[in-house]
């Protein structure tokens, strides 16, 4: 937090909703934490009680640094000086007072919360590329970070260094809001942040403030039991999100959403979505005086490599989707992003357009645009653990049809667990048709000792060819390409460097393969 900024403290708890002791109303603010470690003088200390530990215990260590005000769930033995707020949950007050801190920033914005145990990702990034494409001012809170509206990364970083969190915790969150309002104010448009709000973020009241003008729900299935402990309590705090938005967007396909939907708690605008079925049986008794619309996919068809394609089918708006990102989920996390932004006010034409451009999450199963005329496909991802490449490999065997050859290029990092690259390499020769393994991050170890512990796990009647340079290896994968090929590099994703013993590098593979297909596969002349 800024240390320019500053607020009396009675002027922070009116804004907060909080009680202010008497008497204390004019000390002055400078900053507010709940990490004693990150205590400056005049900063308000909030004290959480943890999973771990029990906050209160480093009140005298955030006293001794400086804290001129406390906020606890009980009033507690500490100097006289020193104003003690109670507060019945001070993981909610926390996320209230960074929210004041920073001028409620979101009132400026209009906020889309994206929740759900898949597709989170995938569907921000969706509605994100669909909003630029029309013109609005987009930002991205979620698991590739935080973007501003002129598509530049902000640096804001939580207090822990190592958390890496897909909701960011409340005093990362609201300055990641502010620095978007304050860049917001710059343009005409009303912009709008996407933000993927996990079961963690909702349980822990870090987005308690937040009012969303839509909230998307995606899937629930069984995942973060050791928090919830049961899929009840789990789909309680997904919930949440909904009784906090004035629009809903719900997969009712998903048995949680079909709940979700007769939830007369939940707001009260909701469209809701149905992949395979114009029909949704009694919805409307369900909710009496809620306003409902009815979206289907009619027409599927899987593509391939290609992608998807089928027709978008509700009272509202119809048309014909082709999204260029292969698999069945994509039909779900392409109506469901196409939807909200429906709800948002974007045309389906410019909705349609969008969505023919999108190449995907960075990284994650990513296509390289080529030419039409390039016969083959090429994909990025980040998978670099041995369960993440299996279920790269799967997925991708259950797009590609008959008679087209997987080409599986990877390698293994160095510096980091060694075990899992003859495993690795087991999977890859199980899965794909041809393999070439390579460099990836090779650190300070030997590229060649790192090979041969994944040659040691490679099935030596599969087809496969080591090329130790990154570079030169994309080049052969693209090079050799056949029609139908799917070609998939994985390791590196989003990465567009290359760390070796000599450091960090710059290297794109997104630019590699597109270098490399002009050169072996230009365009017919003619």
């Amino acid at each position: 937090m800024s240390e320019m900024r500053q607020m009396t403290l009675g002027a922070l708890c009116a804004e907060s909703g909080l009680p202010c002791p008497v008497g204390a109303e004019g000390t002055v603010i400078r900053g507010v934490t709940s990490d004693s470690r990150r205590v400056f003088p005049g900063w308000l200390f909030v004290a959480i009680s943890g999973f771990h530990t029990d906050g209160k215990k480093y009140i005298p260590q955030a006293i001794a640094r400086g804290a001129v005000a406390v906020v606890a769930d009980q009033k507690g033995a500490m100097p006289a000086n020193i104003p003690n707020i109670v507060s019945r949950n001070p993981r909610a007050a926390l996320a209230c007072l960074c929210d004041a801190w920073y001028g409620h920033p979101a009132r400026s914005l209009r906020l889309v919360g994206v929740t759900g145990t898949n597709g989170k990702t995938s569907v921000s990034a969706m509605l994100a590329h669909i909003l630029r494409c029309a013109g609005v001012p987009v930002g991205i809170i979620g698991t590739v970070g935080a973007m501003g509206f002129s598509g530049q990364p902000l640096t804001i970083r939580s207090p822990d260094e190592n958390a890496n969190m897909t909701t960011p915790d409340p005093e990362e969150l609201y300055a990641i809001l502010g620095a978007l309002a304050e860049e917001g104010r710059a343009g005409k448009e009303h912009p709008v942040v996407v933000m993927e709000v996990t079961s963690h973020a909702l349980y822990l009241d870090k987005t308690k403030p937040l009012t969303f003008d839509c909230g998307i729900f995606t899937n629930l299935t069984p995942e973060h039991l050791d928090m919830h402990q049961s899929m009840e309590a789990y789909y309680e705090a997904k919930r949440r999100l909904f009784t906090a938005c004035k629009t809903a967007v719900v997969n009712a396909d998903d048995a949680y959403g079909e709940r979700l939907i007769s939830d007369p708690e939940a707001s009260s605008h909701m469209w809701y979505i149905c992949h395979s079925s114009p029909f949704y049986q009694c919805v409307d008794t369900l909710h009496p005086g809620r306003c409902c619309d009815r979206v289907y996919a009619g027409q599927v068809k899987l593509l391939g490599a290609e992608g998807v394609e089928y027709r978008l089918m509700s009272p509202r708006a119809r048309a014909r989707i082709f999204c260029p990102v292969p698999g069945t989920f994509t039909v779900a996390n392409s109506m469901v992003a196409a939807v909200a932004a429906l709800s948002l006010g974007v045309m389906p034409g410019r909705i349609k357009e969008a969505l023919a451009t999108f190449s995907g999450v960075p990284g994650r199963l990513e296509r390289v645009l080529l030419g039409d005329h390039v016969g083959f496909s090429v994909f990025l991802d980040y998978a670099h653990t041995p369960d993440a490449l299996e279920n790269l490999l799967s997925t991708a065997n259950g797009f590609r049809r008959r008679g087209e050859r997987l080409v599986l290029l990877f390698g293994c990092g160095g510096d980091r667990d060694p075990t899992k690259r003859p495993i690795m390499a087991e999977i890859a020769s199980r899965m794909a048709d041809t393999v070439i393994i390579t460099s990836d991050n090779s650190r300070t170890e030997d590229p060649m000792t790192i090979i041969e512990d994944i040659l040691g796990g490679m099935d030596p009647t599969c087809d496969h060819v080591v090329i130790p340079d990154r570079r030169e290896a994309i080049q052969y994968a693209i090079r050799y390409a056949k029609r139908g090929d799917i070609i998939l590099l994985a390791g590196k994703g989003h990465e567009t460097y290359e760390i070796d013993k000599n450091g960090r590098h710059p290297f794109s593979e997104k630019e590699i393969v597109k270098e490399a297909a002009d050169i072996y596969h230009p365009p017919y002349n003619g």
